[in-house]
């Protein structure tokens, strides 16, 4: 089984072919960010159309940044991740994309999904049910992988690559000063064979589950806690904690905690008037398992939001001698 791991590097370089292939481990496999809050419509199709307009996004995570094996080669984690959504108009049903690309050592994996969402708004709380359908395509490049014990018929060079479908729903309650979100990856568990279908790659089921709070202690002052959790098949769990500020809509700072793993540093800066288009960075400082990891990882976010045109027709007063109207 080949391991897409994310608190400890991709083993490949340095086990035998036969462990590595064989063993089952249930490691966290989808792509990990720090942003998460800005994030939410990758981990919950729920969230897709949720605030009206039209909203885009694009990611590039370097993680472990300069990483290198004993050998010397890399190999490091790097995961770039773009969305798209909107909503029908007058309706309460959005829609959504999500591509993820990540790159891992020896192998990689390409994922799209096209998400749809029903939003009800009942009294202040807004109930909203998604799902997502998509492709999620993993590769292995022989000649990256540096083994103990090969195998006979294990090649020594070439890119092998299995594809399959992908499934997904969420359910997200969002009560304006909180909300909270459940949802679940990859329900069908796609496998996917490379060869002559003794080398797999099974995807694990993950869940997440999401849960934010907002407050304004002091004029436009807004203040965000929030706290991700994910478990793989309900066998590993792990945990994203943050608590993030914003001035005026505009300018955002804020730390979080990544459990056993890292401290990180979050910023944000909205660069038009409108506050449509945001640049968010941040920056992960390794504090636990540093044997295996290189102490740095940085993240690039850049958001933007196309809201609707409003047409409205005001009533103009006219003045003349004998009327007003």
């Amino acid at each position: 089984m080949i391991l897409s791991l994310r608190w400890k590097y991709i083993f490949a370089f340095a086990i035998s072919i036969n462990l590595l292939f064989s063993s089952k481990v249930f490691s966290q496999q989808d792509a990990q960010f720090t942003q998460y809050m800005f994030n939410g419509m990758y981990y919950n199709p729920a969230f897709a159309g949720k605030e009206g307009g039209y909203r885009f996004s694009a990611l590039h995570r370097s993680q472990w940044f300069n990483y290198a094996t004993s050998t010397g080669g890399g190999g490091a984690p790097v995961t770039q991740l773009l969305t798209a959504q909107g909503r029908l108009e007058g309706k309460d049903i959005g829609y959504g994309l999500t591509l993820v690309n990540d790159q891992i050592g020896a192998t990689g994996n390409l994922e799209i999904n096209l998400q749809g969402a029903y939003h009800k708004q009942i009294n202040r709380t807004t109930l909203s049910f998604g799902a997502y359908v998509g492709m999620f395509s993993s590769s292995l490049d022989y000649g990256e992988l540096i083994v103990v014990n090969p195998e006979p018929n294990l090649p020594t060079s070439g890119k092998e690559n299995s594809m399959n479908l992908n499934f997904g729903a969420g359910l997200l309650v969002d009560r304006g000063s909180y909300y909270i979100g459940l949802s679940s990856r990859h329900i069908n568990r796609p496998s996917f064979d490379f060869g002559d279908g003794g080398i797999s790659n099974p995807l694990e089921n993950h869940s997440y589950l999401l849960f934010g709070y907002r407050f304004r202690p002091v004029g436009q002052f807004r203040v965000e806690p929030s706290f991700l959790l994910k478990s793989v098949s309900f066998n590993n769990f792990s945990f994203d904690l943050s608590v993030i500020g914003t001035y005026q809509n505009r300018i955002t700072g804020g730390l979080a905690f990544r459990g056993e793993e890292s401290l990180s540093v979050i910023l944000g800066y909205s660069l038009l008037p409108d506050n449509s288009l945001t640049l968010g960075y941040a920056f992960d400082l390794v504090i636990s398992g540093l044997e295996a990891k290189s102490p740095t990882s940085h993240e690039l976010l850049l958001r933007y939001r196309l809201t609707g045109v409003t047409r409205e027709v005001q009533r103009v007063i006219q003045r003349t001698p004998r009327f007003r109207f």
